[in-house]
This record gives structure tokens, C-alpha cells and sequence, in this order.
């Protein structure tokens, strides 16, 4: 897979790091767990979006580019990422954001990502609906701006985690590790469809599951296929079967980023046993389905941590309520 033809630019701090999580293992009972901590790249407090801002910024500029316009809930992972990646490039930054989450408070809506969005620069423009956003939009959009979707999440953005991909079945090569299940988050898509499709490109003879945090399995599961199709039509090859690809929605709860009483427990368990935070929104979610796997995986289990910690703060009501006596 040579991705050399693609415009990029350097954002993260690669490769991010492989860790032996022998503590959370024991508490699970299980095989041998791994952390892949996406949540440690640098820039802009560290993310998965990183890797699909590198190429999606890349073709950005190469076009001309002087604006970026991107899109979200108000405390979107991707819009914070976005706004330091822009600041780091010299370029604009708009970011439509939209109360799509059934959360208020002051900590929810002024603090956490959407504080550092405006730290970082950008210009941030809340709506309350979909008109409200069509209007945000049209009113920052010109010749010289290009706009990313919700997440990073199209077939150019994915090549960031065709390339992850690569560089995580090296890790576990390297450790002697060529069988593993690999959990990921699956928010808008593009991060679980470029895990899938580089590791099927690869012929890695292991297994991918991809826990949804927001649309139904069904839906969840064509959206990344055709993410994956898209992805290799860049790359010039057939679309994949992804057979080693399972997708799954009971962790979601009532709906996405509305904490689960089990989303709690497990982000206390990867804290009190790795010292590891997880988020409420992604990888908490995400590590529910995680420490099920992994509790009966007659392989290794490898969890992909994609960050999203200055979320955390945006629930800092409820932590404090779940935690602040303990």
C-alpha cells in the first residue's frame, strides 16, 4: 500500500505507542489485552482524527485551500483537532456546530472541546437545527475553502487508518503477536473502515470489531463498507470483503453521547487497574463491548484508544455525581 501519491502533512507523533495492559487483562480474566494509544499523538490534546486530518488537510492545501469548514456536535473530538491542526497550518477555521446531543449544563456547552476550539482559533458558530446550519454555512463558505465532513469520515480521510492499520500489525509482529481481535470505536466511520480495509490488504489473519457509538449495526456497517470501497478506489484495488469485519450497537445505550451507568464502570476499571482515561462519548462506550471480548477472546484483544479526553470535562456533572464521594 503505498500511499506516498496522496498530498499529507505532518500532524501526529507516529508511531503512537502499543501498551502491555497486564493489570485490566488480570481484572478481565482473559487473554492477553493491548492499548494502541491514539490518544497520545500531540497536537491539539491527541485524537484519531489526526491521521484523517494528515491527508484530508494534505489535498486541502495542495487545492489551494485558505479555509477550512467542518461540522459537529458542540463537543466534537473532530472540531477541536480540526481548529489545531488549522492553527498549525496557517488556515482558517469554521466550525458549524450543532446541539445534537440531548445534554446541557454549563459544563456541557462551555467547556471541554468547545473552550479549546475557541483557544485554538477558531471561529465557532452554534446552531440549534438544521436550518440554523445550512445558514452557517452558506454564510462562511467561498472559493478557497474546503469543507470536511462530520469526523473527517470519506474515503480520503479513512486513508489515515489504512495507514494506522499497517502500523499497528507491525507492532503486534514485531511482539510475536500475528493472531489478534482489534476493537475500535465507530462514531461517524472512517477510523473503523480504514483499520478493516488496511488489515484485509494486508492479509492479516486476525479479526476486527467495530463497536458503534451512535447509529444502529445495520447502518453502522454499510456506512463503513462504503467508506471501505471509496478508500479503495483511491488505492486502485478491489472493494474488500471485509469477513473479518463484525459491527455492533447493544453498547450505545440511549443514544450517542448520553452516558451509560455501564460506561462509567468500565472507565473506572481502565483507570484504577492502567491509569488510562477514557471518554464518555467513544471509547468509553467502545470499552464496554471491549471488556466483554475480551473476558472470553481465546486471542489477544487489542483496543484501539482513539482519545476524546477534553470531552471528559464536558461531563464533569456526572462524573462528580458517580465518583466525587467515592
Amino acid at each position: 500500500m503505498d500511499l506516498s501519491a496522496f498530498p499529507r502533512v505532518a500532524l501526529g507523533s507516529w508511531p503512537t505507542p502499543l501498551d502491555d495492559a497486564p493489570r485490566l487483562a488480570a481484572a478481565l480474566g482473559g487473554p492477553p489485552v493491548l492499548l494502541k494509544r491514539d490518544d497520545v499523538n500531540g497536537l491539539g490534546a491527541g485524537g484519531n482524527k489526526l491521521r484523517k486530518l494528515e491527508f484530508l488537510l494534505g489535498r486541502a492545501l495542495a487545492d489551494g485551500a485558505d479555509t477550512i469548514i467542518t461540522f459537529g456536535a458542540l463537543q466534537t473530538n473532530h472540531g477541536r483537532q480540526t481548529a489545531a491542526a488549522c492553527a498549525k497550518l496557517g488556515l482558517r477555521c469554521e466550525l458549524v456546530l450543532t446541539a445534537r446531543v440531548p445534554m446541557t449544563g454549563e459544563a456541557y456547552e462551555r467547556s471541554g472541546n468547545i473552550v479549546l476550539d475557541h483557544v485554538f482559533g477558531a471561529n465557532v458558530h452554534l446552531c440549534a437545527d438544521a436550518e440554523e446550519t445550512a445558514a452557517a454555512y452558506e454564510k462562511v463558505n467561498h472559493d478557497k475553502a474546503v469543507t470536511l465532513p462530520i469526523g473527517g469520515s470519506n474515503g480520503l480521510g479513512a486513508l489515515g487508518y489504512v495507514a494506522a492499520a499497517v502500523e499497528l500489525v507491525g507492532q503486534l509482529h514485531d511482539r510475536g503477536i500475528d493472531d489478534a481481535l482489534i476493537v475500535v470505536p465507530d462514531g461517524s466511520g472512517a477510523t473503523a473502515a480504514g483499520i478493516a480495509l488496511g488489515t484485509e490488504l494486508l492479509g492479516w489473519p486476525g479479526k476486527v470489531h467495530a463497536a458503534s457509538v451512535s447509529h444502529p449495526a445495520a447502518e453502522a456497517s454499510q456506512v463503513l463498507r462504503t467508506l471501505c470501497a471509496e478508500s479503495a478506489a483511491l488505492l486502485g484495488v478491489p472493494e474488500p470483503e471485509l469477513a473479518h469485519l463484525t459491527v455492533t450497537d447493544d453498547t450505545v445505550g440511549p443514544g450517542y453521547g448520553v452516558p451509560t451507568p455501564e460506561m462509567w464502570d468500565v472507565l473506572k476499571l481502565f483507570a484504577e487497574t492502567e491509569g488510562v482515561l477514557l471518554d464518555p462519548v467513544y471509547t468509553g462506550k467502545a470499552a464496554v463491548k471491549f471488556r466483554e471480548i475480551a473476558a472470553t477472546s481465546d486471542v489477544p484483544v487489542v483496543f484501539l484508544h482513539t482519545g476524546g479526553l477534553p470531552g471528559f470535562y464536558g461531563y464533569a456533572p456526572e462524573a462528580v455525581a458517580r465518583f466525587g464521594s467515592a
